[in-house]
């Protein structure tokens, strides 16, 4: 299923952040491999589409279990291209497997076709044709796995254009759907870098993108397809997420969810906390706590065992973290705990995590709190009271998820109504997720075609159909015309 360069290839080498001898994987990439990916998409597509969704369904149940036969060699391979701890990398294809049973179970409802029998008419559902995957580094598994398996469902043939620095997923993915059965066309992996998602994303022959990366990147597709008013996009876009943490909290429950939110996959998630608004009445706890959980992490290789932490993904991400944490302290942040290098069994891109609290009335600081710095640094900054707290999570270019935490329901309800995010969290992490919720965000976040258990309607376009009138209607009639 994969599509490898035909005529002037180039050449994609992949190292692993966790240590930079080890070769991940070498492969050539060209534009012309894109092209043929398309056109061989555009011929599997209408056999596809009439296979009839319970065969689609059948065959994806096929690609479910050659995943499970290869979990251990994905778990491997997430682990040493992202550079996740083994345990977490499992979860992910663990995550795989589970989107399967969703989409093709309670996912499958938001997308059925039904009949609306007083009318008489009836909502179809039809797929768009084919479908552009642009995946993100960070689950290079499971997140677009989350779109593909719905696309595939609804009878649209798909092209995957994984992060480069997730190029062996990928690789793996498809073999997955070889060993299924896929029919050829109907699935293909198309490697490669910044040139290679350009012209994926600006393709003529795609029907509908679906992309998950950066603010960037999004608002860059979308202005090069404004001439397509008819290609759908879907956008899954970064966050600097918020969580509000007040004064009847459960003080250990939000410091383990907090630690974790900020720290997992080294802070790699678009859900990640990386601001916290602490009411001041257990402001000096809560601080003395987290830092506590952040100077206990184990940072390092992720083969090894006990490791909680593994690096971020490249040189310029450790970088523009540094600097910043620097930006952060000359503009009134305490570094409680440092963040800066950390040194590991093998050359790669260690960070330690931060932990950032404001001092003097500093509520923020440009580059360093509206910015998503995608790694593990979490910035404190004490508040009055609920408002004020409501207030500063409020104030951000972004709105994809956020946690609060209290004991009240009724202060979570008042947090609730005023949050503008598409994800929430009481009491826990906000940098999870289920696949049995929508997920999306506002704002900058996204651009309101949510994944999770609504990924399928990105997938299809309705129809409604008007059926004929009964035999013994009248027949129809208007003024100033005879028949």
């Amino acid at each position: 299923m994969v599509i490898h360069a035909g005529m002037s290839s180039n050449g994609l080498r992949v190292l692993s952040p966790a240590d930079q001898s080890d070769v991940v994987f070498e492969g050539e990439w060209s534009l012309k491999a894109v092209d043929d990916a398309v056109a061989a998409a555009r011929t599997a597509f209408p056999a596809w589409r009439k296979l009839g969704q319970p065969a689609r369904a059948e065959l994806l149940r096929k690609y479910q279990a050659a995943v499970k036969a290869r979990l251990d060699e994905l778990t491997r391979a997430i682990s040493r291209e992202i550079g996740k701890p083994l345990w977490e990398a499992k979860t992910e294809v663990q995550a795989m497997l589970t989107k399967v049973d969703v989409s093709l179970g309670e996912g499958a409802a938001f997308t059925r076709d039904h009949r609306i029998d007083d009318l008489p008419g009836e909502i179809r559902h039809r797929p768009h044709g084919v479908v552009a995957v642009l995946g993100p580094f960070n689950f290079p598994g499971h997140l677009p796995n989350g779109q593909i398996v719905p696309a595939l469902l609804m009878g649209n043939t798909v092209v995957f254009k994984p992060s480069d620095k997730g190029a062996l997923t990928a690789s793996l993915m498809a073999r997955c759907f070889e060993d299924a059965g896929f029919p050829p066309g109907v699935f293909s992996v198309v490697q490669g870098a910044v040139a290679v998602a350009q012209h994926v994303s600006t393709h003529p022959g795609i029907d509908a993108l679906l992309f998950t990366g950066s603010v960037p990147v999004g608002q860059q597709i979308v202005a090069a397809n404004a001439h397509r008013p008819g290609l759908l996009i879907a956008l899954e876009l970064g966050g600097k997420n918020a969580s509000l943490v007040f004064d009847d909290v459960e003080l250990d429950r939000a410091v383990r969810e907090i630690a974790f939110s900020g720290f997992a996959t080294a802070g790699q998630r678009c859900t990640a906390t990386s601001r916290i608004y602490v009411t001041r009445g257990i402001a000096a706890q809560f601080i003395e706590k987290l830092a506590a959980a952040a100077r206990s992490v184990k940072v390092g290789h992720p083969a090894d065992d006990g490791v909680f932490m593994g690096p971020v993904i490249s040189e310029g991400t450790r970088k523009q973290l540094i600097d910043a944490q620097k930006k952060a302290v000359a503009g009134g942040f305490e570094a409680v705990v440092p963040g800066g290098v950390a040194e590991a069994r093998t050359a790669g891109f260690y960070v330690r995590p931060a932990v950032h609290v404001a001092r003097g009335g500093v509520t923020a600081v440009a580059g360093y709190t509206d910015t998503e710095l995608f790694a593990p640094d979490l910035a404190v900054i004490t508040v009055n009271d609920v408002d004020e707290a409501i207030a500063h999570a409020n104030d951000t270019q972004f709105g994809l998820s956020a946690a609060v935490f209290t004991r009240s329901a009724e202060l979570f309800e008042r947090a609730a109504d005023a949050l503008r995010v598409g994800v929430l969290h009481w009491n826990r992490s906000s940098a999870g997720a289920s696949g049995r919720l929508p997920f999306s965000g506002v704002k900058a976040s996204g651009n309101h075609r949510p994944a999770g258990i609504l990924m399928g309607t990105s997938c299809v376009y309705p129809m409604g159909v008007l059926l004929p009138p009964k035999s013994d209607s009248p027949l129809p009639s208007w003024p100033g015309i005879s028949f």
